[in-house]
């Protein structure tokens, strides 16, 4: 079994709050990406309350961003139809990486068989994105875990770039 990891593929990290047009620039690519892909899909998605400034990242990143029930918090639509079509499983979060997400692969390797590979996709590769394989990658160790660059988007290119450089160091493979 393979698994696929969509992260966070929102509109508040497209084209809303933080938006970015590197973000914009994937969208295409992780539409063919999930529309290719033969395994199971499973979708995070960034979930916050009207509390936001309140929490511990509001006061490190004061811009009120995945509001759950707002156009920001839902996933782009042609995304998000695609998850629907392959059935896909999606994961609220309330922070960076999700333990839900964790032990939910961990399950499905000790209950449905062995993870040949999981390969995460998504926004924001220095944030969302590598908190998620890290812990992925501490929950399954001997998984091997992959991230797709042409499908993921930084904050800005250079911390893309650095946290694509952290993930190989941590033994998960970069593919472009």
């Amino acid at each position: 079994m393979k698994i696929l990891i969509v992260v966070d593929m929102q509109n508040d990290f497209i084209s809303g709050a933080l938006g970015t047009k590197e973000a914009e620039v994937i969208v295409s690519g992780v539409k063919q990406k999930i529309a290719g892909f033969d395994g199971r899909v499973i979708a995070t998605r960034d979930t916050h309350g009207a509390d936001y400034m309140d929490t511990q990242e509001g006061k490190n990143l004061p811009v009120p961003h995945c509001i759950r029930g707002t156009e920001g918090w839902e996933i782009e639509r042609g995304i998000s139809e695609l998850l629907e079509e392959k059935q896909a499983r999606i994961i609220d979060k309330p922070t960076f990486g999700s333990v839900e997400l964790g032990k939910y692969v961990k399950q499905l390797n000790d209950t449905e068989g062995k993870i040949e590979e999981i390969i995460l996709v998504g926004l924001c590769t220095d944030i969302c994105v590598i908190s998620n394989a890290l812990l992925i990658k501490a929950y399954l160790p001997e998984i091997p875990v992959a991230v797709d660059a042409s499908c993921c988007a930084g904050v800005t290119p250079e911390s893309h770039m650095r946290a694509l450089g952290a993930m190989e160091a941590c033994q998960i493979r970069v593919e472009e």
